[in-house]
């Protein structure tokens, strides 16, 4: 699923990184997604298994431009809804480690 999910992000023109993948002498890119993979539970059990995984996934948007943290981030929901991942609420503040950036993120599901 992350590799869908890197796909779809994608598509909106933005690099997408691994939370916290950055190298310490790394510039941020002026405007950027990270993923976070919080779990991949097992659900449906039945006959002693289990048969769906419940991906969950923190998705922040990052970026110089205030203005693009709030709107890129919903059309990522936007997205990613399209395309069966389920996304709820309007998201949520994130801290950047960089004081010329601020951040929003969602958590997103998808059963598979």
């Amino acid at each position: 699923m992350t590799k869908e999910l890197i796909q779809i992000l994608s598509t909106l023109g933005y690099p997408v990184r691994l939370q916290g993948s950055l190298l310490p002498d790394e510039p941020y890119p002026e405007s950027f997604f990270t993923f976070w993979n919080d779990s991949a539970d097992g659900d449906s059990y039945y006959s002693n298994d289990e048969h769906a995984i419940i991906w969950s996934y923190s998705v922040n948007f990052y970026s110089m431009d205030d203005s693009l943290v709030n709107s890129k981030l919903l059309e990522a929901k936007a997205l990613l809804k399209a395309q069966g991942f389920i996304v709820s609420g309007a998201g949520y503040s994130v801290a950047s480690d960089e004081p010329t950036h601020t951040g929003r993120g969602i958590t997103v599901l998808y059963r598979q």
